[in-house]
Protein backbone atom coordinates (compact mmCIF):
# COMPACT_ATOMS: atom_id res chain seq x y z
CA UNK A 1 0.00 0.00 0.00
CA UNK A 2 2.75 2.45 0.93
CA UNK A 3 4.64 1.90 -2.32
CA UNK A 4 1.44 2.41 -4.27
CA UNK A 5 0.68 5.61 -2.34
CA UNK A 6 4.12 7.00 -3.14
CA UNK A 7 3.71 6.60 -6.87
CA UNK A 8 3.52 10.00 -8.63
CA UNK A 9 0.00 9.66 -9.96
CA UNK A 10 -1.40 8.68 -6.56
CA UNK A 11 0.53 11.47 -4.87
CA UNK A 12 -1.08 13.87 -7.35
CA UNK A 13 -4.44 12.23 -6.69
CA UNK A 14 -3.90 12.71 -2.96
CA UNK A 15 -3.13 16.40 -3.46
CA UNK A 16 -6.31 16.74 -5.52
CA UNK A 17 -8.34 14.95 -2.82
CA UNK A 18 -6.83 17.21 -0.15
CA UNK A 19 -7.74 20.29 -2.22
CA UNK A 20 -11.32 19.07 -2.59
CA UNK A 21 -11.49 18.25 1.14
CA UNK A 22 -10.14 21.70 1.98
CA UNK A 23 -12.84 23.28 -0.18
CA UNK A 24 -15.52 21.24 1.56
CA UNK A 25 -14.06 22.19 4.97
CA UNK A 26 -14.17 25.88 4.05
CA UNK A 27 -17.80 25.52 3.02
CA UNK A 28 -18.52 23.81 6.34
CA UNK A 29 -16.80 26.63 8.22
CA UNK A 30 -18.84 29.19 6.27
CA UNK A 31 -22.08 27.40 7.15
CA UNK A 32 -21.04 27.29 10.82
CA UNK A 33 -20.24 31.01 10.80
CA UNK A 34 -23.63 31.70 9.25
CA UNK A 35 -25.34 29.73 12.02
CA UNK A 36 -23.45 31.64 14.73
CA UNK A 37 -24.01 34.98 12.98
CA UNK A 38 -27.76 34.45 12.78
CA UNK A 39 -27.82 33.45 16.46
CA UNK A 40 -26.07 36.65 17.56
CA UNK A 41 -28.31 38.66 19.85
CA UNK A 42 -28.72 42.30 18.85
CA UNK A 43 -29.21 44.30 22.02
CA UNK A 44 -31.94 46.96 21.84
CA UNK A 45 -32.04 49.86 24.27
CA UNK A 46 -35.58 49.05 25.40
CA UNK A 47 -35.04 50.55 28.87
CA UNK A 48 -34.15 53.96 27.49
CA UNK A 49 -37.32 56.06 27.44
CA UNK A 50 -37.92 57.27 23.89
CA UNK A 51 -40.46 59.75 22.56
CA UNK A 52 -43.46 57.88 21.21
CA UNK A 53 -43.18 59.65 17.86
CA UNK A 54 -41.25 57.33 15.57
CA UNK A 55 -41.78 54.20 17.67
CA UNK A 56 -45.08 53.32 16.00
CA UNK A 57 -47.44 54.62 13.34
CA UNK A 58 -51.24 54.64 13.53
CA UNK A 59 -53.04 51.94 11.57
CA UNK A 60 -49.73 50.14 11.08
CA UNK A 61 -48.23 46.97 12.58
CA UNK A 62 -46.04 47.03 15.69
CA UNK A 63 -42.47 46.44 14.57
CA UNK A 64 -40.27 43.93 16.34
CA UNK A 65 -37.76 46.71 17.04
CA UNK A 66 -40.47 48.66 18.90
CA UNK A 67 -41.88 45.78 20.95
CA UNK A 68 -41.11 46.24 24.64
CA UNK A 69 -39.68 49.73 24.18
CA UNK A 70 -40.16 52.17 27.06
CA UNK A 71 -41.78 55.31 25.68
CA UNK A 72 -43.06 58.70 26.72
CA UNK A 73 -46.35 59.66 25.11
CA UNK A 74 -48.49 62.76 25.52
CA UNK A 75 -52.16 63.12 24.83
CA UNK A 76 -55.58 63.40 26.44
CA UNK A 77 -57.70 60.68 28.01
CA UNK A 78 -61.15 60.14 26.53
CA UNK A 79 -63.83 59.92 29.25
CA UNK A 80 -66.20 56.97 29.11
CA UNK A 81 -63.83 54.67 27.21
CA UNK A 82 -62.09 53.04 30.20
CA UNK A 83 -62.62 49.27 30.45
CA UNK A 84 -61.64 46.29 32.58
CA UNK A 85 -59.48 43.47 31.25
CA UNK A 86 -59.95 40.31 33.32
CA UNK A 87 -57.66 37.35 33.82
CA UNK A 88 -54.35 39.27 33.85
CA UNK A 89 -51.37 37.85 35.73
CA UNK A 90 -49.19 40.20 37.75
CA UNK A 91 -46.13 38.46 39.17
CA UNK A 92 -48.06 35.20 38.98
CA UNK A 93 -51.23 36.51 40.67
CA UNK A 94 -54.46 36.60 38.69
CA UNK A 95 -56.29 39.90 38.61
CA UNK A 96 -57.76 42.68 36.48
CA UNK A 97 -56.31 45.53 34.45
CA UNK A 98 -57.88 48.94 33.99
CA UNK A 99 -57.31 50.17 30.43
CA UNK A 100 -58.02 53.73 29.29
CA UNK A 101 -58.24 55.40 25.89
CA UNK A 102 -55.58 58.05 25.17
CA UNK A 103 -55.71 60.28 22.11
CA UNK A 104 -52.07 60.89 21.17
CA UNK A 105 -51.00 64.49 20.55
CA UNK A 106 -47.18 64.40 20.39
CA UNK A 107 -47.07 61.93 17.48
CA UNK A 108 -49.35 61.25 14.52
CA UNK A 109 -52.87 61.46 16.02
CA UNK A 110 -54.50 58.18 16.94
CA UNK A 111 -56.13 56.24 19.72
CA UNK A 112 -53.78 54.37 22.06
CA UNK A 113 -54.83 52.03 24.91
CA UNK A 114 -53.10 52.73 28.22
CA UNK A 115 -53.03 49.98 30.85
CA UNK A 116 -53.36 52.13 34.00
CA UNK A 117 -52.68 49.39 36.56
CA UNK A 118 -53.68 46.08 38.10
CA UNK A 119 -55.97 44.99 40.92
CA UNK A 120 -56.29 41.57 42.49
CA UNK A 121 -60.12 41.60 42.31
CA UNK A 122 -62.77 43.04 40.04
CA UNK A 123 -64.35 45.18 42.77
CA UNK A 124 -61.10 47.04 43.46
CA UNK A 125 -60.49 47.46 39.75
CA UNK A 126 -64.01 48.82 39.20
CA UNK A 127 -63.60 51.25 42.09
CA UNK A 128 -60.32 52.50 40.62
CA UNK A 129 -61.96 52.80 37.19
CA UNK A 130 -64.80 54.90 38.62
CA UNK A 131 -62.30 57.13 40.44
CA UNK A 132 -60.25 57.55 37.28
CA UNK A 133 -63.31 58.37 35.16
CA UNK A 134 -64.40 61.00 37.68
CA UNK A 135 -61.01 62.71 37.33
CA UNK A 136 -60.71 62.61 33.53
CA UNK A 137 -60.69 65.95 31.74
CA UNK A 138 -60.63 65.59 27.96
CA UNK A 139 -59.09 69.06 27.66
CA UNK A 140 -56.25 68.34 30.07
CA UNK A 141 -53.03 67.02 28.47
CA UNK A 142 -51.29 64.16 30.23
CA UNK A 143 -47.89 62.50 29.92
CA UNK A 144 -47.52 58.74 30.26
CA UNK A 145 -44.30 56.77 30.56
CA UNK A 146 -44.50 53.02 30.09
CA UNK A 147 -43.68 50.02 27.94
CA UNK A 148 -45.12 49.75 24.43
CA UNK A 149 -46.42 46.30 23.51
CA UNK A 150 -48.24 44.93 20.45
CA UNK A 151 -51.98 44.45 20.39
CA UNK A 152 -53.20 41.07 21.56
CA UNK A 153 -55.69 38.90 19.67
CA UNK A 154 -59.35 39.18 20.64
CA UNK A 155 -61.08 36.38 22.49
CA UNK A 156 -64.67 35.17 22.39
CA UNK A 157 -66.63 35.98 25.57
CA UNK A 158 -68.32 33.26 27.58
CA UNK A 159 -71.82 32.43 26.39
CA UNK A 160 -73.21 32.90 29.89
CA UNK A 161 -71.09 35.94 30.76
CA UNK A 162 -70.92 39.60 29.85
CA UNK A 163 -70.66 39.87 26.04
CA UNK A 164 -68.45 42.94 26.49
CA UNK A 165 -66.05 41.25 28.93
CA UNK A 166 -62.45 41.18 27.72
CA UNK A 167 -59.40 39.17 28.74
CA UNK A 168 -56.89 40.54 26.23
CA UNK A 169 -55.80 44.03 25.26
CA UNK A 170 -57.11 43.75 21.74
CA UNK A 171 -57.20 47.06 19.89
CA UNK A 172 -59.59 45.55 17.35
CA UNK A 173 -62.03 44.80 20.17
CA UNK A 174 -61.46 48.05 22.06
CA UNK A 175 -62.35 50.31 19.16
CA UNK A 176 -65.75 48.63 19.07
CA UNK A 177 -66.27 49.77 22.68
CA UNK A 178 -64.84 53.26 22.38
CA UNK A 179 -67.56 55.82 21.75
CA UNK A 180 -67.67 57.63 18.40
CA UNK A 181 -64.53 55.97 17.06
CA UNK A 182 -65.57 55.32 13.48
CA UNK A 183 -62.91 55.66 10.78
CA UNK A 184 -60.30 57.28 13.03
CA UNK A 185 -56.61 56.37 13.29
CA UNK A 186 -55.58 53.92 15.99
CA UNK A 187 -52.29 52.44 17.17
CA UNK A 188 -52.21 48.66 17.12
CA UNK A 189 -50.40 48.42 20.41
CA UNK A 190 -50.76 49.56 23.99
CA UNK A 191 -48.67 51.05 26.80
CA UNK A 192 -48.41 49.66 30.33
CA UNK A 193 -48.06 52.73 32.54
CA UNK A 194 -45.06 52.76 34.86
CA UNK A 195 -46.99 54.81 37.42
CA UNK A 196 -50.34 53.18 38.28
CA UNK A 197 -53.56 55.11 38.64
CA UNK A 198 -54.85 55.68 42.19
CA UNK A 199 -56.20 52.51 43.77
CA UNK A 200 -54.21 50.22 41.45
CA UNK A 201 -50.86 48.46 41.55
CA UNK A 202 -48.17 48.87 38.93
CA UNK A 203 -48.29 46.29 36.16
CA UNK A 204 -45.29 44.01 36.09
CA UNK A 205 -43.86 44.58 32.63
CA UNK A 206 -40.29 43.26 32.41
CA UNK A 207 -38.05 44.02 29.46
CA UNK A 208 -38.23 41.57 26.55
CA UNK A 209 -35.87 38.66 26.88
CA UNK A 210 -33.05 38.53 24.39
CA UNK A 211 -33.23 35.09 22.83
CA UNK A 212 -30.95 33.60 20.25
CA UNK A 213 -31.45 30.29 18.51
CA UNK A 214 -28.91 28.55 16.37
CA UNK A 215 -29.91 27.91 12.79
CA UNK A 216 -29.83 24.12 12.89
CA UNK A 217 -30.16 23.89 9.12
CA UNK A 218 -26.81 25.67 8.77
CA UNK A 219 -25.33 23.37 11.42
CA UNK A 220 -26.56 20.36 9.45
CA UNK A 221 -25.00 21.72 6.26
CA UNK A 222 -21.71 22.33 8.09
CA UNK A 223 -21.62 18.72 9.28
CA UNK A 224 -22.55 17.58 5.79
CA UNK A 225 -19.58 19.43 4.25
CA UNK A 226 -17.23 17.89 6.83
CA UNK A 227 -18.54 14.44 5.89
CA UNK A 228 -17.94 15.23 2.22
CA UNK A 229 -14.36 16.31 3.05
CA UNK A 230 -13.72 13.04 4.83
CA UNK A 231 -15.30 11.12 1.96
CA UNK A 232 -12.88 12.74 -0.53
CA UNK A 233 -9.90 11.37 1.43
CA UNK A 234 -11.62 8.01 1.90
CA UNK A 235 -12.32 7.78 -1.83
CA UNK A 236 -8.62 8.33 -2.58
CA UNK A 237 -7.72 5.58 -0.10
CA UNK A 238 -10.20 3.17 -1.66
CA UNK A 239 -8.85 3.84 -5.15
CA UNK A 240 -5.30 3.17 -3.95
CA UNK A 241 -6.39 -0.02 -2.21
CA UNK A 242 -8.26 -1.16 -5.32
CA UNK A 243 -5.16 -0.48 -7.42
CA UNK A 244 -3.03 -2.54 -5.05
CA UNK A 245 -5.58 -5.36 -5.13
CA UNK A 246 -5.76 -5.22 -8.92
CA UNK A 247 -1.97 -5.42 -9.32
CA UNK A 248 -1.81 -8.27 -6.82
CA UNK A 249 -4.45 -10.21 -8.73
CA UNK A 250 -2.70 -9.51 -12.03
CA UNK A 251 0.62 -10.72 -10.55
CA UNK A 252 -0.99 -13.89 -9.20
CA UNK A 253 -2.63 -14.53 -12.58
CA UNK A 254 0.67 -14.01 -14.41
CA UNK A 255 2.45 -16.36 -11.99
CA UNK A 256 -0.22 -19.00 -12.49
CA UNK A 257 0.07 -18.72 -16.28
CA UNK A 258 3.87 -18.98 -16.09
CA UNK A 259 3.59 -22.11 -13.96
CA UNK A 260 1.07 -23.72 -16.29
CA UNK A 261 3.08 -23.03 -19.45
CA UNK A 262 5.92 -25.62 -18.90
CA UNK A 263 3.44 -28.31 -17.88
CA UNK A 264 1.54 -27.95 -21.12
CA UNK A 265 4.65 -28.03 -23.34
CA UNK A 266 4.80 -31.20 -25.70
CA UNK A 267 7.24 -34.02 -24.75
CA UNK A 268 10.00 -34.89 -27.31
Amino acid sequence: MLRMMLRPRWVLALLAALAVAAGFALLGQWQLERAVEQATVVERPTEEVRPFAGVAEPDGPTLQTSTGQRVEVQGAYVPGDTVLIDGRLNDGVLGTWVVAHLEVTDAPPGGLPIALGWASDVETAQSALDRFEASVDAAEPVRVIGRFLPSEPPTDPDHDGDPHAMSTVSVAALINLWADFDDRPVYFGYVTAAEPAPGLEAISSPPPEAEAELNWLNIFYAVEWVVFAGFAIFLWYRLVRDAVQREREEAELAAAQATAAPESAPQS
